[in-house]
């Protein structure tokens, strides 16, 4: 399907584009963020298929894009190293669309809660509904729900770039990354991106 231009919703004022991950002592800080609590972490979903395609039909999972075999052994391994770390989780909000509840629920169990806010681009046809949910994406990236928790919410790339009104780039944030936010308003404080592997190798598993 035809991605929209980030013109849907209200383009923020410029922010430093990056090339790439979070690397050494920056991925250390963005750790050391996610296990203090009181931050919002916008995880992307794990490796996908890409031979596949959407249709934009939320109840088809032979329609969509799923998560290739790479992307649910990523997804179990980043549970793992979310546990190791020992990341005081706090709501785990998940997109409806099978890669993104898949990866949910391979990663964080029977804690993940369905959030139709969390929808890809895709899969939201109607254009003032859309720009009501990336509001929301905006807004809850500033508002954890506890000062002492992590908040996981497991979506999609484009939703994230709408809601920072830029562009994001495969390579700034990658399947199965997390785009760490400080509380902000109207939108969190993003941190910075760390992927997976390198959460890993901070974790040892």
């Amino acid at each position: 399907m035809r991605r929209r231009v980030l013109l849907a919703v209200p383009v923020l004022a410029a922010r430093p584009v990056h090339a790439a991950t979070a690397q050494g002592a920056e991925a250390g800080a963005l750790v050391a963020a996610l296990r203090a609590g009181g931050v919002v972490a916008v995880m992307r979903h794990g490796i996908t298929d890409r031979s596949q395609v959407d249709t934009g039909d939320l109840a088809n999972r032979a329609g969509q894009r799923n998560l290739s075999e790479a992307g649910r052994a990523q997804s179990v391994r980043t549970g793992r190293a979310v546990e190791a770390l020992g990341i005081p989780l706090g709501e785990v909000l998940t997109s409806p669309v099978f890669r993104a509840l898949d990866t949910a629920d391979l990663a964080f169990g029977a804690r993940r809660v369905v959030e139709m806010n969390m929808t890809a681009d895709d899969y939201t046809p109607d254009a003032d509904l859309l720009r009501r949910r990336i509001a929301w994406l905006r807004a809850r990236t500033g508002r954890p729900s506890s000062p002492r928790t992590t908040d996981i919410l497991v979506g999609h790339i484009h939703p994230l770039g709408m809601a920072l009104g830029r562009g994001l780039a495969q390579a700034e944030f990658p399947e199965g990354s997390f785009a760490v936010f400080a509380p902000g308003d109207p939108i969190g404080r993003l941190l910075g991106i760390i992927a997976a592997d390198t959460l890993w190798a901070v974790a040892r598993v």
